[in-house]
C-alpha cells in the first residue's frame, strides 16, 4: 500500500490509500478527485487524467512512453512534470507522492 496525496487548484490537499500495481487515475476516479475526468478510462486517448508530479517523486517514475508524451502536447497548460495519471503505476517507489489536479482538463 501506498498513500497518494492529491492537491487541487486551491491548494487543499486530500490524502487516500492505494494499493500497489492500481493506476493513479483509477485511485483518483475511485476517491472523486475533483479533476480527474478520465474520460477514455485509461485507454491513452484523451488526457482527460492529466496531472502534475511533484519532485521527487517525478524523477522516480519511469519516463513517459512515447504515446503518453504525444498526447500530453494536446493537454492544457502541460509542465515539465505533466503526466497522464493512467499511466503511472503505484507502488513503493510512489508512497507520498504528491499530485497536483490542474484547474480544467479542456
Amino acid at each position: 500500500m501506498c498513500e497518494i496525496v492529491f492537491v487541487d487548484s486551491a491548494g487543499q490537499e486530500k490524502r487516500v490509500r492505494a494499493e500497489n500495481g492500481e493506476t493513479l487515475m483509477a485511485v483518483a476516479v475511485r476517491n472523486n478527485i475533483d479533476g480527474i475526468v478520465a474520460q477514455c478510462g485509461g485507454a491513452l486517448a484523451c488526457g482527460t487524467c492529466h496531472c502534475y508530479i511533484d519532485q521527487p517523486h517525478l524523477d522516480l517514475l519511469p519516463p513517459p512512453s512515447e504515446e503518453e508524451a504525444d498526447m500530453i502536447e494536446f493537454v492544457m497548460d502541460p509542465t515539465a512534470n505533466s503526466r497522464l495519471s493512467c499511466q503511472i503505476l503505484l507502488s513503493s517507489v510512489t508512497d507520498g507522492m504528491r499530485v497536483v489536479v490542474p484547474d480544467s482538463q479542456h
